[in-house]
């Protein structure tokens, strides 16, 4: 019987000494497996914002998941990392990784005081390095939870001691903390809080950052300025205790406030966010082609934009638009567009997430009339769809480099719809110089003349914005004061027939669908401002069309280049016709539509006006030698239109070019420079009266009234046969006249 108890027993210890090392089996296989790699000990690679910068080196901004710059330790100041030993681990160039005694001294004193207070604490700078720098701790912990955590980081920091130097290991630690507001690592800390390089910092500004690794909520000087400020001293006396700085020095420095930077950066502020978001959607695809991600591998992206444009692009948008706002608002009229209000109010509603989570039809009808007769709500909606929207942006034409971009009046970081790439609307007028240039192409020229008298084709009879109806016009003068007649006659003849027209449009930069029909003339198709612009730069490029490219390279975090970009060009149209067409269009600014350029800017300039039907989009695109540029402006709904005059393209578009412009070529010092005649292009002379009879010819000795324009000059027409013999007349000098007398 003793014998059965006792092999009982046995079994009894066998099976209780098995299931314990079972338990601890199991327990070292969970430490175990939460335990970084030894790739990733000996390679740490701590999430960093993919940087953006501009063509001039400024950063324009992140992305990111934590809102981090690497810095090296190297460039930071002495005291930053005499603050930080004093206060985190007084003992770190003397234990392994893991400080033992202080682990237990904290031990006992937080079970004497049931607490944990201000200056203790079990942690060593090591161990908080592995800690964030591979992700120990979980959200929400138990006590078993932190054991092991605690286990994992002893382990990972006498790991990262064997691996790292003392110096690479305050370097990882600096890079990795969190100090609030976004800011990961020490480079953006000083960024955010004091606006300044690390390497900058002085000490009570060091003192401040090393305060908030306690606890950055509780010590943001911002919310929490008394907390702050108090944690702030706490670090300048651990520096005195610990034999880095003086008493009489602390005495000092404990009675400054603490100053932070008045125009502190936010982590996501940027001043180009629709470039930003403009450039993340191209850069999607290159990341999945690489391997890399864009919000985690600090990758280095150099872009095209111009900070210093940007600036003036977003200054001159948002002055124009505040104004017409204003305008607006006093002349629309709810009361006539009640329909109207009714949809964008049903709409609204439905979009609403109270509506969009009511259970049942009784909730949501009872939401729906709720929201409907809110007085706040239904003024919301009113504000939004009566919003007046921009899209604007710049372009140098010989190397389609994006110098500047304005996709909306929502300068919010990835917020709003980007109006320079993510909207197609119809240019109106402004897309006449295409018609203009393929009649150019085809051997026409701009003293060639055209009746402006109506006409009916198959249905097709367009009117001229002013109504008024003269005789044979020039083409020179049909661009400049943007009649329709004029356009729409060459696009129902052979001069710049719609298919035609389309080819040339294509090879300029127009990607969207062009319906080959008359109208073409009159830009009632739908395209980009982003694309037109581009195609406008090849007037300014003598014919040559070059791709808009926004990105130059891209490079990893260590500085390896990742690929390479460069524009893409092709010669869509001849030098002559470019240098034909800029001559022209220089009419339209000088004394046509686009006039009011002349307002505030005195350089030399080409462009075209265009405003579509009831005054729903206004466009200005225009150029100089160096730089093209396009304004859009208008609503998100098609339905909200300019009531009057003042929704015309050189009224509503045209200053915000002109603004900038002008301020560019002030501010930027940029080059005075002059549209040269390419090779080829000539100035002749022709005889008035062949052109006032629809065929022009060149004029001779005998001809009673001249008129002189540029041609190219494989394209001469034959000379006048009305007024008999003579020699054909050679002048230097042109008529002078934008338009000419009947």
């Amino acid at each position: 019987m003793a014998n059965k108890k006792s092999e009982l027993n046995t079994k009894r210890k066998r099976i209780i000494i098995s299931s314990v090392a079972l338990i601890f089996v199991i327990l070292i296989i969970y430490i175990i497996s939460g335990l970084p790699s030894l790739e990733e000990l000996e390679n740490p690679k701590p999430i960093l914002a993919s940087k953006v910068f501009s063509s001039d080196g400024e950063l324009i901004g992140q992305f990111f998941i934590e809102n981090r710059i690497e810095t090296n330790i190297d460039s930071l100041p002495k005291h930053l990392i005499e603050a930080l030993i004093a206060t985190e681990d007084k003992n770190f160039y003397d234990h392994w990784g893991v400080d033992v005694g202080r682990f237990f001294k904290a031990m006992i004193k937080n079970i004497i005081t049931l607490s944990f207070t201000e200056g203790e604490g079990a942690s060593t700078i090591t161990q908080q390095c592995a800690k964030n720098l591979y992700n120990l701790k979980s959200g929400r912990e138990n006590a078993l939870d932190k054991v092991v955590r605690k286990i994992r980081e002893w382990i990972s920091a006498v790991q990262i001691e064997r691996n790292f130097t003392k110096n690479e290991i305050l370097e990882l630690y600096l890079n990795v903390s969190y100090f609030g507001r976004g800011a990961y690592g020490i480079e953006s800390a000083a960024k955010i809080y004091f606006n300044k390089k690390a390497s900058e910092l002085t000490l009570p500004e060091s003192a401040m950052l090393i305060a908030l690794l306690k606890s950055s909520e509780y010590y943001d000087p911002v919310k929490n300025y008394d907390n702050a400020l108090r944690r702030r001293n706490v670090v300048l006396n651990n520096m005195v205790v610990n034999g880095y700085l003086s008493e009489n020095e602390y005495q000092k420095l404990k009675q400054l406030p603490i100053q932070l930077a008045t125009d502190r950066p936010s982590a996501i502020r940027t001043d180009a966010p629709h470039f930003m978001e403009y450039i993340r959607l191209q850069l999607t695809p290159i990341m999945e082609k690489y391997g890399y991600d864009l919000y985690r591998d600090g990758l280095n992206i150099y872009t095209t934009l111009d900070m210093k444009m940007q600036r003036i692009a977003n200054k001159s948008s948002a002055k124009h638009i505040s104004e017409y706002q204003e305008l607006f608002n006093k002349n629309w009229n709810w009361d006539r567009n009640k329909s109207l209000l009714a949809d964008l109010l049903d709409k609204a509603i439905k979009n609403n997430p109270a509506y969009r989570n009511a259970i049942g039809a009784t909730e949501k009808t009872r939401i729906y009339n709720s929201l409907k007769n809110l007085q706040s709500f239904v003024d919301s909606v009113k504000k939004e769809a009566a919003k007046i929207e921009v899209g604007f942006v710049v372009m140098d034409p010989h190397n389609g480099y994006i110098k500047a971009l304005v996709g909306g009046t929502n300068q919010e970081f990835g917020r709003g719809l980007n109006h320079v790439t993510g909207i197609r609307r119809q240019p109106g007028s402004a897309f006449k110089p295409f018609v203009y240039a393929t009649a150019i192409e085809n051997g026409y020229f701009p003293a060639y003349t055209l009746l402006n008298q109506k006409f009916d084709y198959n249905g097709w009879s367009p009117d001229n914005a002013d109504n008024e109806y003269t005789g044979y016009e020039t083409l020179r003068w049909g661009l400049a004061y943007s009649v329709n007649v004029i356009a729409g006659r060459m696009t129902i003849s052979n001069i710049a027939p719609p298919s035609q027209v389309i080819s040339i449009a294509k090879r300029m930069g127009i990607n969207s669908k062009l319906d080959p029909f008359p109208a073409i003339a009159l830009g009632t198709m739908e395209v980009s401002p982003l694309e037109i612009t581009s195609a406008f730069g090849t007037f300014a490029n003598k014919g040559v069309h070059v791709e808009p490219i926004s990105i130059l390279r891209i490079e990893d975090r260590n500085g390896i280049l990742v690929q390479e970009f460069s524009p893409q060009s092709v010669q869509a149209i001849s030098p002559q016709t470019a240098s034909i067409m800029a001559d022209m269009m220089q009419d339209v600014v000088n004394y046509g539509t686009g006039a009011g350029v002349r307002r505030y800017f005195q350089y030399p300039a080409a462009g075209k006006t265009g405003t579509t039907q009831k005054f729903s989009d206004a466009w200005f695109v225009g150029y100089t030698p160096d730089l093209v540029a396009g304004v859009w402006v208008g609503f998100d709904d098609h339905r909200v239109k300019f009531t009057n005059w003042y929704g015309q393209g050189a009224k509503a578009a045209l200053p915000i070019w002109a603004m900038f412009m002008q301020a560019a070529y002030k501010e930027l010092n940029l080059p005075l420079k002059y549209f040269e005649l390419a090779d080829g292009v000539e100035t002749a002379t022709f005889c008035k009266e062949t052109m006032r009879l629809g065929d022009t010819r060149l004029a001779t000795e005998n001809c009673p009234e001249t008129y002189t324009d540029i041609i190219n000059s494989n394209n001469l027409p034959a000379t006048c046969e009305i007024h008999g013999g003579g020699g054909r007349i050679i002048r230097e000098n042109r008529s002078g006249e934008s338009g000419w007398s009947h």
